[in-house]
């Protein structure tokens, strides 16, 4: 099975908008590198990767926000960090670091669904008897007396949503970084675009997080979600992970 139908839109809408790059003066430029990045993090293997993030860590809307948040900035980081460079030097990405990037972005993807799959067989999103989260899953409002392990989940997801936000980063620079010096008439504008994209890709991120939880903590969605919902992300998570990682 391949998944490549879930890009070529948003490749198609990528073309477009970098063909609008060429000849553009600097201030549409950068507008269009602005609407680019707000559009990139919507990439599927983007939020294949987040969303069992989120789910996995069973958060409301305000803790989705900031692990969208954590993966943005990985994200940002690593395109400015790596990006930068590329563009003064005129130069682009070894393939194999760029495979090998593609590569555990996907095992990525299969261990988080993993996990999600793992947390929901065991019962960690469980409906008590009145509509209500049960105690097995009942973790999200401690506020005195938090145990060590609930303090340590908690530093330990952001870091986790950097590090896989960087991974994708890493990926993806490559082909931003052609995009933006193939559209722009020098290095120095091209730069200024990366700058502009970069930051909107956290923008979009918390966004499509935030949007996520929002939906799925509904009170009529949520009964839904906990049951059946959650194995069905996991259960696609596994099949795209795979496909991605070049395992099927």
């Amino acid at each position: 099975m391949s998944f490549d139908f879930l890009f070529k839109p948003l490749e198609a809408l990528d073309t477009w908008l970098a063909g609008l790059l060429a000849g553009a003066p600097l201030l549409v430029s950068l507008g269009i590198a602005f609407v680019l990045g707000l559009r990139h993090a919507s990439d599927p293997d983007h939020l294949v990767a987040v969303t069992s993030l989120v789910a996995a860590d069973d958060g409301d809307v305000r803790s989705a926000a900031r692990l969208g948040t954590w993966w943005g900035l990985g994200h940002a980081t690593m395109l400015l960090v790596v990006g930068l460079p590329l563009i003064a030097l005129k130069s682009q990405l070894p393939a194999w670091l760029e495979r090998g990037a593609e590569v555990g972005i996907g095992l990525v993807i299969l261990l988080l669904a993993v996990r999600l799959l793992v947390k929901w067989k065991r019962g960690d999103y469980a409906i008590g008897p009145h509509g209500h989260e049960s105690a097995a899953g009942d973790h999200r409002h401690v506020r005195h007396g938090e145990s060590s392990a609930h303090r340590h989940h908690h530093l330990r997801t952001p870091r986790q949503a950097f590090a896989i936000g960087t991974l994708h980063g890493l990926a993806g620079t490559g082909a931003v970084v052609l995009l933006l010096v193939a559209g722009m008439p020098n290095r120095l504008e091209a730069a200024a675009a990366l700058a502009v994209f970069a930051p909107m890709t956290v923008v979009s991120m918390a966004a499509c997080t935030s949007a996520f939880a929002w939906a799925l903590t509904r009170p009529l969605v949520e009964p839904l979600y906990r049951r059946l919902l959650i194995p069905v992300f996991g259960a696609f998570g596994l099949i795209f992970g795979l496909w991605y990682a070049g395992l099927t």
